[in-house]
This record gives C-alpha cells, structure tokens and sequence, in this order.
C-alpha cells in the first residue's frame, strides 16, 4: 500500500532489554506496507540506557525518530508527545515492551474504509488475572461514563487519523490518556472500528500500569475528564 502515509510510535520508559527489538521488528513491519512512513521512539525519561540504544538506532536508520522527555512525564504524556509529533496521515501507537506484533497492523487496515479510527483489543491477554479483571472494570466504567462501546480502551494497538490531534486538547498525562482520546473522538462524531489482537507474554524489563499510585490518579484524572467534557458539551 504505496498509498499509505504512516507515522508510528511506542513509548519506552526503562526499556533498554526491549527498545532495539521493538524498534526493528516496526521498521520491517511498516516497509512491508508502504514507503512512506516513520519510526518514532519515545524515551520517557528513561533511567537506564533506554535513551542511548534509541539515539543510536535513529543515527542508523533514516526512518526513525527519537523523542526525548525530560523529566518523565507519565504515560499520557508520553502517548501526547508522540501524538504531537507524527507527521504522517495516519497515526499508529503501540507499547515499547513488545507484546504486541507489528505485521497485525495490517489487520487495522481494512477498517479504515468502513470507521474512522481502529482500536484493537487483546486475544488471550497474557497477563495475571487480577490485571485482567482490573482492565474490564475500568473499560466497563470509561464505556458507561463516556456512552462508549469499546470492548478493550486501553489496548495499545490503535490506529488514528492524525487530523483528530489538531482537533482535541489532551490533557491526561496518566492511564486515563487511551480514554481521553476516544472519548473526545466519539464526541466529534468519529466512528470506532475494533478487531481482536494476539498479545504476547512481556519477555524482559518490569510493568508499571499496575502501579496502585498510577491506578488512584487514572480514577482521579476520570473525574476531571467527566467534568471538562460535560462543561465543554461535546
């Protein structure tokens, strides 16, 4: 698909033992799909050699992009400053600690002549079953606060129309981001397409979504995301 205009993107906070794989097996995946496209890395105030591994894999490769926060700003700013900075017509992100496989993103393509935005969710989640029953309450709360029918929100396998991030303001810098986005998107007007996802057991480096003080400030931010879009009315 020469046709495809694509920028793609992952965040990495202390992903040193993940970032040069996650990084390649992205660059082969999107020269299957098109010439035009980019790479960009976003090192989130890493504290090991995350920032210097992604520095050198940019010098090496022209498609590749390096972003460097300092100091970190949490997950929502991470998944901000690489909206931000996408060039491209589409706009796709993931996670840098590699549990997800890039060539799926062809699964994504063929909803975009059908819905205007492409949110994956996971086929046997491979994670403890404690996450997995936090993830369906908070994706069953976001959907019932927002009037959304998404089926995993915080999957990071989505596939976005970069013209949605000249039109939203984004504010959540925590878990809240994935929720933020579609939320505002669905108020807009954009239609959300959904196709399931193999999702990988984490292979190196350590969670931080389970965090208990990443999880009280998503509930936090949720409030106040509620209040902005009632006070807005869209």
């Amino acid at each position: 698909m020469e046709s495809l205009s694509l920028s793609v993107f992952f965040p990495c906070y202390n992903e040193e033992a993940n970032v040069e794989r996650t990084t390649r097996a992205a660059l082969e995946a999107c020269r299957r799909l098109t010439d035009d496209f980019e790479v960009i890395i976003v090192d989130d105030g890493s504290r090991d050699w995350t920032g210097e591994i992604a520095d050198r894999l940019a010098a090496e490769h022209d498609k590749v992009r390096v972003l460097h926060n300092r100091p970190n700003l949490g997950y929502g700013g991470a998944l901000q400053a690489g909206f931000r900075a996408a060039g491209k017509e589409w706009v796709f992100y993931t996670d840098g600690d590699g549990q997800f496989d890039f060539n799926e993103i062809e699964k994504l393509l063929p909803l975009l002549g059908q819905y205007d935005i492409v949110s994956a969710y996971r086929l046997n989640r491979q994670d403890p079953p404690l996450r997995r029953f936090n993830a369906w309450a908070w994706s069953t709360l976001v959907n019932v606060v927002f009037r959304m029918r998404v089926r995993d929100v915080d999957c990071a396998f989505k596939l976005y129309p970069r013209r949605l991030f000249e039109e939203i303001e984004m504010r959540s810098m925590g878990a809240l981001i994935d929720a933020e986005v579609l939320a505002k998107a669905t108020r807009r007007g954009y239609s959300i397409g959904q196709i399931g996802v193999r999702h990988y057991p984490r292979t190196a480096g350590k969670q931080s979504g389970a965090n208990l003080r990443v999880i009280l400030r998503a509930f936090w931010e949720l409030f106040k995301l509620y209040r902005h879009i009632r006070r807005d009315g869209r």
